[in-house]
């Protein structure tokens, strides 16, 4: 169940209501236009979330909400919400390989969630909202394992890393009305990103780091050893760049 604490926010409507028109809006795309992209597959928690982060990323075309990861067929919102499909929150996401690599997601992934937390992420709670890596072959694979160890051994977090890297089985799409959502209904969006406290954490943790040119990440050749994902040197992009990378909350 998401909360929403409303009191003593109101006075930042004017604040957040411009956030959600700098960002670029996306048509749908064809069936057609989408078979000529490679698909990823991530949870972070709430969808809405994860979604509008996916879609700030240079090279990605499209971001779906949807359920993965549980045994239910044609699983609903109300179903997920309850916890009893196995489900999670999940967002597929169309991108073009020639300009953002699958590292550069998974860079994109730990800057928008928690990957210590694997009952939830933050205001959301249950195996519903738990955070994982679904994927789709042995490149991804051995890519997002490799991300997560070098993760692990930064030391970045008090905890350790414990988020699921599982083969992907099946994608439900969620109902319109969570499509877009932080296009949609922008306003609420913003209060309920800004009191789950999801972004203040990735700031904390983060901190400058959390501004990268992602498109700078590359998939190294996966071989038996397992070698992938050449990880880059830190350098904070331009400033252009950057105001086309963040979040809504980060526009404030």
């Amino acid at each position: 169940m998401r909360l929403i604490v409303w009191s003593g926010l109101l006075g930042l409507m004017g604040l957040f209501s411009g956030c959600a028109n700098s960002v670029t809006e996306q048509a749908e795309l064809s069936e057609e236009k989408l078979q000529g992209l490679s698909v990823a597959t991530f949870a972070g928690g709430c969808f809405w979330c994860v979604e509008a982060g996916f879609e700030m990323l240079p090279g990605v075309k499209q971001a779906v909400s949807g359920y993965s990861g549980g045994r239910d067929k044609n699983p609903t919102y109300r179903k997920v919400a309850r916890g009893g499909t196995g489900h999670t929150e999940a967002v597929q996401v169309y991108y073009d390989p020639n300009i953002i690599s699958y590292s550069g997601l998974i860079q994109g992934l730990w800057r928008m969630m928690d990957p210590t937390d694997s009952q939830g992420q933050f205001y959301d709670r249950g195996k519903q909202y738990r955070p994982a890596i679904f994927y789709h072959n042995a490149k991804q694979k051995k890519i997002a394992e490799r991300s997560r160890d070098e993760l692990t051994a930064s030391g970045r977090y008090e905890k350790p890393v414990t988020i699921e890297i599982v083969p992907f089985k099946k994608f439900y799409k969620a109902e319109e009305r969570h499509q877009n959502y932080y296009k949609k209904n922008p306003i609420r969006y913003n209060f309920y990103t800004f009191n789950s406290g999801r972004y203040q954490f990735v700031d904390e943790n983060w901190g400058e780091e959390r501004y990268v040119d992602y498109t700078e990440y590359r998939d190294e050749p996966v071989t038996e050893t397992g070698t992938a994902d050449k990880p880059v040197n830190y350098s904070k992009p331009s400033e252009e760049v950057v105001r086309h990378m963040p979040t809504p909350m980060q526009h404030q």
